[in-house]
């Protein structure tokens, strides 16, 4: 196991591998359909998609859950 110092790293690869491999999936399947080389396609937008959605999540994180304590808690 981790120690909880690596939480935050840990949710958010988990949260961006989740996200970029749902979106892009559908996306690529909506725009250039399921046939032919789709694994391929889907995993080349995969490869770009993911670092940039993981550094966003580490970064915006912390305000995104502020933001979400100050809507429901009031």
């Amino acid at each position: 196991m981790l120690s909880q110092q690596y939480h935050r790293l840990v949710s958010a690869f988990i949260m961006s591998i989740m996200m970029v491999f749902i979106m892009t999936g559908v996306i690529t399947a909506v725009n250039t359909g399921i046939e032919g080389d789709f694994l391929y396609r889907w995993w080349e937008a995969m490869i770009v998609a993911w670092p940039i959605a993981f550094i966003v999540i580490l970064l915006i994180s912390k305000h995104v859950q502020k933001t979400a304590a100050k809507i429901c808690c009031k």
